[in-house]
């Protein structure tokens, strides 16, 4: 394995366990608080991941493509090419779904933003799962 799949596993994985933190750690912990300091953790969080999670996205879109390009001619471009596509896919509906939902959340302009939050969150989770499946279909790839 060269040192390029290395860093891009690297990045990826990393990248989907900071998600899943949000999910499984960050996410129950603000439930637990009163609706006004939960607003203010949420647009704090929406603030902060909202600058760096674009970046990264598209640094690990960058790379899985990069792998994916480099590997034209072997057994594992089939495997590259489904989990570029999931990223992709991950990454449109994020945008079209989720940056919408998180801007209302943070902004507290929704007057349901609780509920909104908890809609975000289940999408979040396909989210997450989606981003595995992309994650082991690149191991799976660049481990042959």
């Amino acid at each position: 394995m060269h040192v390029l799949s290395l860093v891009t596993l690297f990045i990826i994985v990393l990248l989907i366990g900071i998600e899943l933190c949000v999910s499984l750690f960050i996410n129950p912990v603000i439930w637990q608080l009163e609706p006004e300091p939960q607003a203010q953790a949420l647009s704090l969080f929406a603030a902060l991941l909202g600058k760096m999670m674009p970046v990264w996205y598209g640094v690990c879109l960058l790379l899985l493509a990069i792998e994916t390009w480099l590997h034209w001619h072997s057994q594992a471009f089939p495997l590259l090419v489904a989990a570029t596509v999931l990223r992709l896919a991950v990454i449109i509906v994020t945008i079209l779904v989720l940056v919408p939902i998180n801007n209302r959340i943070a902004a507290c302009s929704a007057v349901n933003w609780q509920q909104q939050h908890r809609r975000w969150d289940t999408l979040h989770r396909l989210r997450v799962l989606t981003l595995f499946v992309a994650a082991a279909l690149l191991a799976h790839a660049l481990l042959r």
